[in-house]
């Protein structure tokens, strides 16, 4: 372009050592183009007072004055179509007009401090402050408030793929990617800073985005405190990232859809604290990493209340005495844990609650329990969740290879999270297209589904399995309260599965589904679909969730 005329401001920020200079370089190729470096370094430094082996140099040359350097330098009148400024996120001082974040375009680049931290002293000494990532999350949020929420772009991804990121990148930003930006000559530079000599050496010897070696450096351990103060804050801009580098072992997967929306932002109690989902994370320490070492239990909430609490906890407690837990939480705290995290997410009805009491964090990586010098670890994980089966046209079961464990193995009356057992059928039972899958014991009898209980109706008499090999379920033995009440005939004994293909009706128990009919297994047809007995017991364990249970505090105040 001829003469001095308006630009269109392209403003990067990120942290030290991030590719930002490499990212200049790259942008600097375009025909359409101007570059600044840190245009707002010298104001940050007469600001901070910090020492700079080039401070008295840098303050004698570069404008001082911030609000100057906004209004003059970075957005005044150019020859070029685009203005590219490369921002450090921590010089974005207080005082600044606000027109340096309401005007232009801008993008984050962020990189692990993993790889920052290493080469980070060669100049000053790393810090949290120097490093500056707690400015870039504001940056990031401050400008979504704005309205005006920044591609985020990770070095990673540049290194890993330098045409497909800067590609997106000139998407998210609106201008025509431009073939040049992908190399660069070698050699300091003229858009250079002053300050190049002491920061640019290795990024002077390249001539594009150079793949990251394969196997890092060995990461300074006297730095390890203030990895744990960043990490978190490169995490949270991470997940901004629209594209995501490769694991070792497979390409990225596309983002799922939840099949509740609404339980992307819930709130989950790990441990003694309450984060947010993407924050909830137990040590790869734990035990139910190291060997699913852990007992659950399934919750309902319905009405403000929590059906059969005090059930369910007396089941987790006898499993936990079962597996020799040591330093359990008291039954106060592990309910005063469940309120307070169905509180914060203002789940009062319609609700489930996956409640697991690990073993607890070891010292260090085995299976033996004598490694666990920590006491247990609590998760409350809360979820929006309706009865996961067709409880109104019912489901469909297939009989799976896989037996259901033996108490001479392992003890099904211990309701432990190594559920591998139940997963094997679950395969077989999604493999078959079919809803659950029916599992046998070892005998050949019928014992359960891979997660619920199983009920027949046969000449007007109410079948169920003994628990020797089945799991006894919290909602099996109300279930079985139900039948007495209903003035139906109960008889818990082993049935055969040529009994089930013959069944005048059938269904499934659990918290988690409620009471399900069944209407087909193997292919056989089961009756004539949902039956009599099973509607009416449906409706009795209805007007049952709806009158019993344990009421939340506070809930009719929220």
């Amino acid at each position: 372009m001829v003469g001095s005329e308006i630009v269109e401001v392209i403003h990067s920020w990120s942290a030290p050592r991030s590719l930002s200079t490499s990212m200049m370089y790259s942008f600097a190729q375009r025909d359409d183009i101007e570059v600044l470096d840190e245009p707002l370094y010298a104001n940050f430094l007469r600001l901070t007072g910090l020492d700079r082996p080039y401070r008295k140099e840098l303050l004698s040359k570069m404008e001082c004055d911030g609000n100057k350097v906004v209004s003059d330098i970075i957005f005044g009148p150019g020859r070029m179509k685009y203005r590219f400024c490369k921002h450090i996120a921590k010089q974005r001082t207080q005082g600044l007009t606000n027109d340096l974040m309401k005007k232009g375009k801008h993008f984050i680049l962020i990189r692990n401090p993993l790889d920052i931290l290493p080469s980070f002293d060669k100049v000053v000494a790393p810090s949290f402050f120097e490093l500056g990532l707690a400015e870039l999350v504001r940056i990031y949020n401050e400008l979504r408030e704005l309205g005006k929420p920044p591609p985020v772009i990770d070095a990673a991804e540049l290194q890993q793929d330098p045409e497909g990121t800067l590609r997106g990148l000139c998407d998210d930003l609106e201008i025509p990617f431009q073939p040049t930006m992908l190399s660069w000559e070698a050699g300091p530079k003229s858009i250079d800073g002053l300050w190049a000599p002491w920061w640019y050496e290795s990024i002077h010897k390249s001539t594009c985005f150079k793949q990251e070696k394969k196997y890092p450096q060995s990461f300074p351990f006297s730095l390890y405190d203030l990895l744990e103060q960043c990490l978190p804050l490169y995490n949270m801009l991470r997940r901004h990232v629209k594209k995501k580098s490769s694991s070792l072992l497979s390409p990225p997967l596309p983002l799922p859809n939840l099949p509740v929306p609404a339980n992307e932002k819930v709130l989950v109690w790990v441990g003694d604290e309450i984060v947010p989902r993407d924050s909830a994370k137990v040590s790869v320490f734990d035990s139910v990493v190291q060997g699913g070492d852990s007992v659950w239990e399934g919750l309902r909430v319905y009405n403000g209340k929590i059906f059969e609490l005090e059930e369910h906890l007396d089941r987790m407690f006898d499993s936990a005495k079962a597996l020799a837990f040591e330093n359990v939480p008291t039954r106060e705290e592990i309910k005063d844990a469940i309120f307070r995290t169905l509180i914060r997410n203002g789940m009062f009805d319609n609700s489930h609650i996956r409640l697991s009491l690990t073993r607890g964090k070891k010292v260090t990586s085995g299976m033996s329990p004598a490694f666990n010098l920590y006491g247990c670890s609590l998760i409350v994980l809360a979820e929006w969740k309706p009865p996961v089966y067709d409880n109104t046209r019912g489901i469909v079961l297939v009989t799976a290879t896989t037996r259901r464990n033996s108490p001479n193995s392992l003890d099904s009356k211990i309701h432990h999270n190594n559920l591998l057992n139940n997963i094997l059928a679950k395969i077989e039972g999604n493999n078959a297209k079919a809803d659950d899958a029916l599992m046998l014991d070892i005998d050949g009898y019928v014992s359960e589904t891979n997660a619920t209980n199983i009920f027949i109706v046969k000449k007007g008499r109410v079948l169920t399995p003994p628990a020797d090999y089945c799991l006894a379920g919290i909602t099996r033995a109300t279930v079985m309260d139900l039948v007495v009440k209903e003035d139906l005939i109960l008889e818990e004994r082993r049935i055969s599965l040529s009994e089930v293909h013959t069944a005048d009706e059938m269904w499934t128990s659990g918290t988690m589904g409620e009471l399900s009919p069944v209407v087909k297994v193997d292919g056989r047809r089961i009756g004539d679909g949902v039956g009599p007995v099973t509607k009416r017991l449906q409706i009795a364990y209805k007007n049952l969730t709806q009158q019993s249970g344990v009421a939340i505090p506070n809930c009719l105040e929220n």
